[in-house]
């Protein structure tokens, strides 16, 4: 990466700034609101919190926000660890974190990490909106 290059963030669940979680608020502090968009996946309620999976299918979309980050590591050492995400756990993490092409509202793609949710969704509820502020 270049140093004019920057990372972004996709977040689709209670790191959106309108959720007014403290991880939101964390987030703003650290990053750059880019704009909102979309990714192909489908979106599931896990618990009072959501989880989205990759889907092949264009029709299925997750809606949230795009974020520029301002200092990647530092981010992602708290929102590794909020996610669930415990390289030294021998459990499977609750969420991983991959690059994943977004796109804003005009079309425009942008490569992102997104926190993809990595156990079973068998049994869960999906939100078939792909947005979670509007189930």
């Amino acid at each position: 990466m270049t140093p004019l290059e920057k990372d972004h963030l996709f977040v689709y669940g209670t790191l959106l700034k309108d959720t007014g979680h403290e991880m939101s608020r964390f987030l703003l502090e650290h990053a750059q609101l880019t704009g909102d968009g979309y990714f192909y996946g489908k979106l599931f309620k896990v618990d009072n919190y959501p989880g989205a999976i990759l889907s092949d299918d264009s029709k299925d979309k997750v809606y949230g926000s795009i974020y520029q980050l301002s200092n990647t590591i530092c981010v992602f050492e708290v929102l590794d660890s909020y996610e669930g995400i415990d390289p030294s756990s021998t459990e499977p993490d609750l969420y991983k974190r991959i690059k994943v092409n977004t796109y804003l509202k005009d079309g425009s793609a942008l490569l992102s990490w997104v926190y993809i949710y990595n156990l079973d969704t068998e049994h869960l509820e999906q939100i078939h909106s792909g947005n979670y502020l509007t189930p």
